[in-house]
């Protein structure tokens, strides 16, 4: 028997996804602040303090839940959508930037998504967000995605956004694959992440690629993304008014060194 509430969706859209989640009556969803799209009458809305999994335990438990979305940079509250109603009802997320949506029942991945921390967008209730921190310190100084990264237990349905489209690869025992530390959506628990060297100062300094990528080696399975918000941010930040062109330069190539952002 599940522990998470049971949940059906339907995802809508191309390049700029939205999910629609399904809600039988006493039925919650769990979400990011600001995630909401809009929502049928009869579903309650209330912001939580915490993670989300779950409101009990306390106020030690409810801080400690609170404390570890603080530590990946989140809000230090969510959003739950409950179905009030005697009905089913319906409540629709959006992501923030242009990309896809990715589904994942955790029960079928080990119940644990190992993903980085802006990627989390929706779950049932019962599904846990909390952090991964990683065991080499290398993997936090220059894995782009910051030494911490969040993880999402469970065995109910949780809801991932990332830029672009999407790319799912299952790694064989052994098999290992080099990636842009910052095109990494996430990975099962079982996969070992290493940043490496590229091993070559003037390809990183203007080749864009970076001094380090990530090498993820299976077994499990890996999603990737084609887009980056940082990549998005700098290309529009090129067309803003007063700002400061570095695309090509040292000085532009020197300050993306480490997170490999072109």
């Amino acid at each position: 028997m599940k522990n998470s509430h049971e949940v059906t969706y339907k995802i809508h859209g191309h390049d700029m996804q939205f999910v629609q989640v399904e809600l039988d009556p006493k039925e919650t969803v769990v979400a990011e602040a600001g995630a909401m799209m809009m929502m049928d009458d009869g579903i309650e809305l209330e912001t939580i303090f915490g993670d989300g999994s779950s409101q009990s335990g306390g106020l030690f438990g409810k801080l400690v839940g609170a404390g570890k979305r603080l530590v990946t940079g989140e809000s230090l509250f969510m959003t739950s959508f409950t179905n009030r109603s005697n009905s089913l009802k319906t409540v629709s997320f959006s992501a923030p930037y242009p990309g896809s949506i990715i589904p994942l029942d955790l029960h079928e991945y080990g119940n644990k998504i190992i993903c980085q921390k802006d990627s989390f967008l929706a779950a049932a209730k019962g599904v846990s967000v909390g952090i991964e921190f990683r065991k080499k310190l290398s993997t936090g100084l220059f894995g782009g995605e910051g030494f911490i990264m969040q993880k999402v237990e469970g065995d109910g349905m949780a809801f991932l956004h990332a830029g672009g489209s999407i790319y799912q690869k299952t790694l064989q025992p052994g098999e290992k694959v080099k990636i842009d530390t910052g095109c990494i959506v996430g990975f099962t628990g079982d996969v070992n992440y290493e940043i490496e060297y590229v091993g070559n100062v003037k390809t990183a300094l203007f080749g864009g690629e970076g001094l380090f990528f990530a090498t993820l080696q299976g077994p499990g399975t890996i999603w990737v993304q084609s887009l980056t918000l940082a990549r998005l941010a700098s290309r529009i930040g090129q067309y803003l008014p007063n700002s400061s062109k570095e695309e090509g330069s040292i000085l532009g190539g020197l300050g993306n060194l480490l997170d490999g952002n072109d």
